[in-house]
């Protein structure tokens, strides 16, 4: 069946919408937020390949999430499914072909595949009609799939899932696919820059800079719903956020090994040369061509800032080095409370948040109880007292952020 005009004008709407986002993370929740709305589905999730399994990367339950406080996200299980015919996800990625199942717990005798009914037992929930679909490119990689549950009527019944609605979620996968090969271009040209920064500093981990995004985008998320930012302007700023974050220390390519890789504490001159990194990683993005440069270079100067004051390179040009403003020592006078930019202030907080649960070669990772009391020490001293306090409001969020991105 061929899909109506509304239909197709809304898949182009959403298609625009998904073109505009750059973080390859950002954008697999979007799109699992918009193949539930085009069906009317209450719940699903999404997985992305990974060698010879399908890892989950998303999942949203609007039956869950009505129960929980606002600002409080689902948090979901970590896990991979075998790329095989034994379970739903992994035959669809197997095969390369949707599967619509009317109720999920009346599975022919005959199919490869069942149900695992963990996820049900788990959550009190109770999975019914679902559809699954490849995300599959025009040369026919399968990149991941799509998993919507659970169709509902105009009364809110669980339905399954018609025809079209299978057709429909195919279309917009496949249009979904070339923005998810978009992004992860542009996830795969930061890696490498991070990479690049990894080589000099050891602490710059893969998972160490997705970590600190993630945390950034939490913290930002609900610092903009306080302040009543529409949705649109949230999402674009997630969005350069997350990225921005990513590059916070890129910096340091530029100091010197001897300073870099010092196992022993600094001189006071070594340790203002590395508090240069800060200008030098500005000076990556001082050409604005877009926001993301613009909030990439507030991010790279300002994440050392400190509430107080107290914090660096504070008001100097970073091309020069020469203070602009200065204190009455003469050294360049420090930024302070809403003089630094909101997305520096958060990225400072995700930052030493990470370094203190984080085991380095030269320290063992702190105690959970002894890092939230050392945040709560430096509310309104090193971090924004506002930040400080969503940081504990959405804490179980940050922690399914590390989850997410272990060290390797």
């Amino acid at each position: 069946m061929a899909l109506s005009s509304d239909e197709i004008q809304s898949i182009l709407r959403i298609d625009s919408e998904l073109n505009k986002i750059r973080d390859y993370d950002l954008l697999l929740e979007r799109i699992l937020q918009e193949a539930r709305r085009v069906v009317n589905a209450d719940a699903g999730s999404i997985y992305i390949k990974e060698n010879d399994v399908l890892a989950i990367k998303y999942a949203q339950n609007d039956t869950i999430q009505k129960h929980l406080k606002p600002g409080e996200k689902q948090i979901y299980t970590i896990f991979t499914i075998p790329i095989n015919d034994q379970t739903i996800s992994g035959y669809v990625a197997l095969t390369g072909t949707a599967l619509s199942i009317p109720d999920v717990y009346k599975i022919s005798k005959k199919a490869p595949y069942k149900y695992n009914s963990w996820y049900d037992k788990e959550a009190g929930y109770r999975t019914k009609s679902m559809l699954t679909v490849p995300l599959k490119t025009q040369e026919g990689k399968i990149l991941g799939v799509i998993q919507i549950i659970n169709a509902l009527d105009d009364n809110g019944k669980i339905v399954p899932f018609t025809k079209d609605d299978e057709i429909l979620v195919t279309h917009f996968a496949a249009n979904a696919t070339v923005a998810l090969q978009r992004a992860y271009l542009t996830r795969s040209m930061i890696i490498r820059m991070i990479r690049m920064a990894e080589l000099r500093d050891p602490k710059e981990t893969g998972s160490h800079v997705n970590r600190v995004a993630g945390y950034a985008v939490e913290l930002y998320e609900a610092w903009a719903e306080r302040h009543n930012l529409s949705e649109k302007e949230i999402i674009k700023n997630k969005d350069i956020l997350k990225l921005a974050a990513m590059l916070h220390d890129v910096g340091k390519v530029a100091i010197s090994d001897l300073i870099l890789k010092k196992p022993a504490r600094f001189t006071p001159e070594e340790y203002e040369t590395m508090q240069q990194h800060t200008c030098f990683g500005a000076r990556l993005f001082n050409d604005p061509q877009s926001d993301f440069d613009t909030m990439a270079y507030e991010v790279a100067l300002t994440h050392h800032e400190n509430w107080d004051g107290t914090g660096y390179p504070g008001y100097i040009n970073p091309f020069t080095l020469q203070p602009e403003k200065v204190n009455e020592h003469g050294k360049p006078l420090g930024r302070k409370g809403e003089e630094i930019p909101i997305a520096g202030r958060i990225v400072a907080l995700a930052d030493v948040y990470d370094a203190l649960t984080s085991k380095r070669v030269y320290k063992e990772s702190w105690e959970e109880g002894q890092v939230l009391d050392e945040i709560k020490k430096l509310k309104g001293t090193k971090f924004d007292p506002e930040l400080v306090d969503i940081f504990f409001t959405i804490y179980p969020n940050l922690k399914q952020v590390r989850n997410r991105y272990p060290d390797l």
